[in-house]
């Protein structure tokens, strides 16, 4: 969920300084002054220890937004301008999605459970009575205390103390992460396993010190918005719920942007419903459980990483963007396609889509447009009138559901929405894997709780980003 804090404003400005500089053509010889000008020698206050460590920082995060991984050996006496540089002359960006800025890191404390001031040193001991580690003792001024190196955190203290005086502090990216993919190295900082990682992206929103960022492909797609490369933008319908202008307007300000056409990935999901629809009547005649939907690439990575048993009841059904790519290589063969959405796992499917190029989120969209001083709000552009509004639905849960019940309405289709995955609904889709039951015939898992509107690289909370997608979806809609 994009809730709005400063770590995202950070992370924005970034991307429209390198913007602005990429489009002034003085990228290579000016990035490295924006740690400088960020973090200013008279500032008076500094959100770490010292301007000096602030500057490090900024510089790290400025690395994976030119599209290079942090790697341990790096050398950290290479510039900005050198990565710059290097980032201009490559043919295709990296296939890492996400990193950790280690520096930015706070090695946040390995046991969870914390005794506060409020413990009152009482003679009955609960806490350290019922320890199955003996890892609570006292302390000189007689108040309880965790050893963090024999606590297995098992959490009898918290409920056994009589004053709540202990409570659960937990790592918050570890915590976001629904498949247990994010741990401390040796060193205490966060590391992702690659083998477990499904890209959902809920660690970027979780970290409350901005630690884990994209490696991006921004500086990919404006070279060849600036060159005589056609590029097509393919924007995700999560965009209605991503500007507070007209959909028109902001699909204006996209092409003005450079892109030689913009094409709405609901003509895609307009496919995908067909296809789905079609899908599920033929599981369902076989005497087929249920089925689940494929479009949320997150999920399909659960799948295939974590819940192995469920794969057989997965949709063979292509996603949005991949119909929506094919629809743009047919009439464009030559050009490059460019994927816009709210989404990082996003970035894994574009991978293994040869129709896609690139892919770009909202957030990075909203970077581009400041950095270019593009009025999202000027020249407007005509919808395409040919696309089915079910289409338009899928950015909000329940909204492939929806469509396929608006395509089929007399087959008896019962939905099962899962709205949103964390530890408890993997537990949930396991089990119906392995048991092959459910209260439905249907299921549709979106990673994201409220749906696509919501991802982890949207312009606003979900509970904006649903109002501003109702609204435009009516107007839409009442258009017509």
């Amino acid at each position: 969920m994009a809730y709005v804090d400063n770590t995202m404003i950070i992370r924005r400005d970034l991307l429209a300084r390198m913007a602005d500089l990429f489009n002034d053509g003085k990228l290579v010889e000016g990035l490295d002054r924006i740690p400088l000008e960020m973090a200013p020698r008279n500032r008076e206050n500094s959100d770490r220890c010292c301007i000096f460590k602030e500057r490090v920082i900024i510089k790290e995060k400025l690395i994976p937004l030119l599209g290079f991984e942090l790697e341990e050996d790096r050398d950290e006496l290479k510039t900005l301008g050198e990565y710059a540089t290097e980032a201009l002359e490559r043919e295709n960006p990296i296939d890492k999605i996400l990193t950790v800025v280690d520096e930015a890191c706070t090695s946040c404390v390995q046991n969870s459970y914390i005794v506060t001031n409020l413990c009152k040193g009482c003679v009955a001991h609960p806490c350290m009575m019922n320890c199955p580690k003996e890892a609570v003792s006292w302390n000189a001024n007689g108040q309880a205390q965790i050893d963090p190196k024999t606590c297995i955190n098992c959490g009898i203290c918290m409920n056994v103390c009589p004053y709540h005086s202990i409570i659960y502090m937990p790592v918050p990216c570890e915590n976001a992460c629904p498949v247990g993919a994010i741990t401390k190295n040796e060193h205490g900082k966060e590391q992702i396993d690659e083998d477990k990682c499904i890209d959902c992206g809920k660690c970027i929103t979780a970290c409350p010190f901005g630690s884990i960022m994209e490696n991006s492909q921004i500086i990919d797609i404006m070279k060849s918005l600036k060159s005589d490369q056609e590029t097509i933008a393919l924007v995700a319908p999560a965009l209605y719920g991503q500007f507070k202008f007209k959909t028109e307007n902001v699909i204006g300000a996209i092409k003005e942007l450079g892109f030689h056409d913009v094409i709405e990935v609901a003509k895609g999901a307009n496919v995908t419903t067909e296809n789905e629809a079609d899908e599920l009547l033929e599981r369902l005649e076989d005497k087929a459980p249920f089925m689940t939907t494929s479009c949320c690439p997150a999920y399909v990575s659960a799948v295939k990483k974590h819940i192995p048993n469920m794969e057989q009841y997965v949709s063979h059904t292509k996603s949005p963007m991949y119909y929506a790519a094919e629809i743009a290589k047919k009439q464009y063969p030559n050009a490059k396609v460019v994927f816009i959405g709210p989404c990082i796992a996003k970035r894994r499917e574009g991978m293994s889509d040869p129709n896609v190029n690139y892919v770009m989120t909202f957030e990075e969209l909203s970077g581009l447009f400041a950095g270019w001083n593009i009025n999202i709000d000027g020249n407007a552009i005509e919808l395409d009138r040919s696309i089915k509004n079910h289409g338009r639905a899928y950015a909000a849960s329940g909204g492939v559901a929806q469509s396929v019940l608006e395509v089929k309405p007399y087959v008896n289709i019962k939905p099962v929405i899962v709205n949103g995955i964390d530890k408890k609904k993997i537990n949930m889709l396991k089990a119906f894997a392995k048991t092959g039951k459910t209260s439905g015939n249907f299921i549709e898992v979106m990673a994201c709780e409220g749906g696509c509107i919501a991802g982890p690289s949207s312009n606003y909370d979900p509970k904006t980003g649903s109002k501003l997608y109702e609204k435009n979806l009516s107007e839409i809609i009442s258009a017509e």
